[in-house]
């Protein structure tokens, strides 16, 4: 009689794209769908494993970039970063770290056990589902963590977020680039006195007016030594007043009786016109 012999194994090259095939059938369809090349894949592996269009597709560049972008949008709100992923260039080192595909393949593998081998052991006929979005955003969460804790990054993103480089966002008017530009020109000032935007908004009696009380500390930046010669040389002598009595902790109502004005209004649309002129300038120097 003769034995039996042994069963062939079949290797994936390492560099293959088929090895991130699991994780494409991981994503959620939300964000499938808005990927050509991945959406057009079936999710039933027979069909793939029997068309040597969709075999070519898998091989391809634009499944490759397509699933990268893809891994990345999942990966990166979990380094609690403000913002989104888009928010940043390339030279973000977070940003460059959620693009570690094979790193995230293999943490969703050791997490959940969904890898290349489970994948090629469901049956060929079954259509994969779709995974639900809230269990892939707690098991990205805790794929996220696993990868800090293991190759020990928590130090080095701290430092990442606390000393960001301005090349990090991309040239958006955004809140969140806004708040990095404000601490940005903040730091780098020589003498700068305490006092927010929204302190320069409110006041006890008047609260805040139509202007998003976040949007930009322009008492606090244009008190810079290095800042404030570019700005207020572009103020009248009046708007120049009110924002220097706002940036010393006076009231709209004290700006108001010191410069004349019959009630505190006047001296809130004056705030309100010089942070919009910051603004105006602040995106010219971009």
């Amino acid at each position: 009689m003769t034995p039996p012999q042994p069963r062939t194994q079949f290797r994936i090259p390492r560099d293959s794209n088929l090895n991130y095939l699991p994780f494409m059938y991981f994503l959620p369809e939300d964000l499938i769908i808005k990927c050509p090349t991945l959406r057009s894949l079936p999710r039933c592996l027979g069909d793939v494993a029997h068309s040597e269009e969709m075999i070519g597709l898998i091989g391809s560049d634009q499944f490759l970039n397509e699933i990268m972008d893809a891994s990345a949008a999942l990966v990166f709100p979990h380094f609690g970063f403000g913002g989104w992923k888009e928010h940043y260039t390339g030279y973000c080192p977070v940003w460059k770290l959620s693009y570690a595909l094979p790193l995230w393949s293999r943490l969703l593998e050791a997490e959940t056990g969904w890898g290349l081998q489970a994948l090629l052991t469901t049956p060929s006929t079954v259509s994969i589902p779709f995974f639900a979005p809230d269990y892939i955003r707690v098991v990205m969460e805790r794929v996220v963590k696993r990868g800090i804790e293991e190759e020990n990054w928590q130090s080095i993103l701290d430092v990442v977020r606390k000393m960001p480089c301005e090349e990090d966002f991309e040239n958006w008017n955004t809140n969140v680039r806004i708040d990095f530009l404000r601490k940005w020109y903040h730091t780098r000032s020589k003498k700068v006195q305490m006092v927010s935007l929204e302190a320069c908004m409110k006041d006890d009696r008047h609260g805040i007016h139509e202007m998003a009380a976040d949007t930009c500390d322009v008492a606090e930046i244009a008190a810079g030594n290095d800042f404030a010669e570019w700005f207020m040389a572009r103020l009248s002598t009046r708007d120049r007043e009110i924002l220097e009595l706002r940036t010393q902790g006076f009231t709209y109502q004290e700006i108001g009786e010191r410069l004349g004005y019959q009630n505190p209004s006047g001296a809130i649309k004056r705030m309100q016109a010089i942070t919009k002129m910051f603004l105006e300038y602040e995106n010219e120097q971009q």
